[in-house]
């Protein structure tokens, strides 16, 4: 075991010494945005009655790689299958840097493979929540439009 602030984490997970899932990736962006455990706590204790929203990233295959869909994302689906039980998988013959250049409104988590992931996201959070930090872990450099 080893304590690492969330950049440092990040860097451990770029450089491939470390592996961590999309949803932890996204989550580590997000304390990027934190410079010490109090600005977290305040933060957290802050914001803490205003509600959350219930999540299911939706998968997205493109013709070289995965874009994990979030809520508010412009290719998100109107019914999302919040059980588990429909295994929905949406899929393009399209490249992701194609369906990046096309879109305008993102949340959304790009998975080029298992190492190598970007977060984009170009909304505004619910419930005063605050965006993660957009990351890569490679030199793509999508039209994002950000």
């Amino acid at each position: 075991f080893q304590w690492s602030s969330p950049p440092e984490a990040i860097e451990r997970f770029k450089s491939q010494e470390i592996w961590f899932p999309p949803p932890q990736f996204y989550e580590f962006c997000r304390l990027c945005n934190f410079s010490s455990l109090r600005e977290l706590q305040k933060f957290s204790s802050e914001r803490a009655l205003e509600g959350c929203e219930r999540w299911m990233p939706v998968m997205l295959s493109a013709a070289d790689g995965f874009i994990q869909l979030l809520p508010g994302d412009e290719l998100y689906p109107e019914d999302p299958d919040y059980t588990g039980e429909k295994k929905m998988l949406m899929s393009t013959d399209k490249k992701v840097e194609d369906l990046m250049k096309e879109g305008r409104v993102f949340h959304r988590i790009v998975i080029k493979n298992i190492n190598n992931l970007a977060v984009y996201v170009n909304i505004q959070a619910k419930y005063k929540h605050i965006n993660p930090l957009m990351m890569k872990c490679n030199n793509s450099d999508y039209n994002s439009r950000l």
